[in-house]
């Protein structure tokens, strides 16, 4: 089966995602740059999180380009994929709002977990049809950095209730480690 449908709904899915997260910020109705001040926290979730799904965007991209074919296991997973990507408009929207409070940042990495974790069985969907001997198992190898932003997530998550902002940060230091798209997989192509 051939991958370019896959490609363009995804990356269909991905702009809408894009879409509704700058609809949701609200114009102030004072004319006054102190008003911008009082969205600070809502700007702040829409930046890390517009970072992450570009971050998705390019390695979805990478990734695929390295397959060749889909199956529907592939198909699966990439909905997969692109329903937890889907939800990080709420959580940003919810942690934005509500200053990074506790449960809201809980949520938003709770998100990203699960999105990682999708990634993940979406390579090795990948995988499964390329063979393990393929460009793409070849280039992912043992995904260490895969494990690492899952790790990150899930210790992220229990302490928000802790210290908020040291979740957030570690959701900074995962994007900053994929902010450069994947050269694992640009370096055997």
């Amino acid at each position: 089966m051939h991958k370019n449908r896959l490609e363009a709904f995804s990356d269909g899915v991905i702009a809408i995602i894009i879409t509704i997260m700058v609809l949701e910020l609200k114009v102030p109705h004072d004319a006054e740059l102190s008003a911008l001040l009082a969205l600070y926290p809502v700007f702040i979730s829409y930046v890390l999180s517009f970072i992450y799904v570009g971050i998705y965007w390019n390695n979805h991209h990478h990734l695929l380009h390295a397959a060749q074919r889909v199956d529907g296991r592939v198909l699966w997973a990439n909905l997969h994929l692109l329903f937890w990507l889907s939800l990080i408009p709420f959580a940003s929207g919810w942690m934005g709002e509500n200053h990074f409070a506790a449960t809201p940042v809980a949520l938003y990495g709770f998100v990203l977990l699960m999105a990682a974790i999708a990634y993940f069985i979406l390579a090795r969907m990948l995988i499964a049809v390329e063979g393990k001997n393929s460009t793409l198992a070849v280039a992912l190898g043992k995904d260490y950095k895969g494990i690492i932003s899952v790790v990150a997530y899930a210790l992220a998550i229990p302490l928000a209730f802790v210290n908020a902002w040291l979740s957030v940060a570690l959701y900074v230091s995962v994007a900053a480690m994929w902010f450069i798209p994947d050269r694992r997989i640009e370096k055997q192509l």
